[in-house]
């Protein structure tokens, strides 16, 4: 298994001519395309690219809500200094989106608080 907080280097948006066969976005030619699942939308990213770089593309800019207020957050500083930027991946939430790199088959969801739901605030 893949070391999920391996910083990414590639955080531009997902653009370009070719189609991401059904996901929502244009990334560039299919062998450097990666789909994934984010809040049940069926999304495609470049290979290599980050989480926030992906969602970026695709136009999404807030992922998470605070556990004070359920302000929304997104990337902030965008090199995994802030935590503004918490996603769920795969089921294990407090992922940073700016360095994580999204991956064939993750589901990426939403973070709300602290993303311990069941373990309270």
């Amino acid at each position: 298994m893949r070391n999920r907080s391996e910083p990414s280097v590639d955080t531009g948006g997902a653009r370009g001519a070719g189609s991401a066969g059904g996901a929502e976005g244009e990334v560039e030619g299919d062998a450097d395309v990666v789909r994934f699942a984010f809040d049940g939308r069926a999304l495609a990213a470049r290979r290599g690219q980050s989480i926030a770089g992906a969602l970026w593309g695709h136009g999404i800019v807030a992922w998470r809500t605070t556990r004070g207020g359920g302000r929304p957050r997104g990337a902030f500083c965008g090199m995994g200094v802030c935590f503004d930027c918490l996603v769920v991946v795969n089921g294990v939430p407090g992922q940073r989106a700016c360095l994580v790199r999204v991956l064939e088959g993750d589901t990426v969801t939403s973070q709300e608080g602290h993303g311990h739901g069941a373990l309270g605030s």
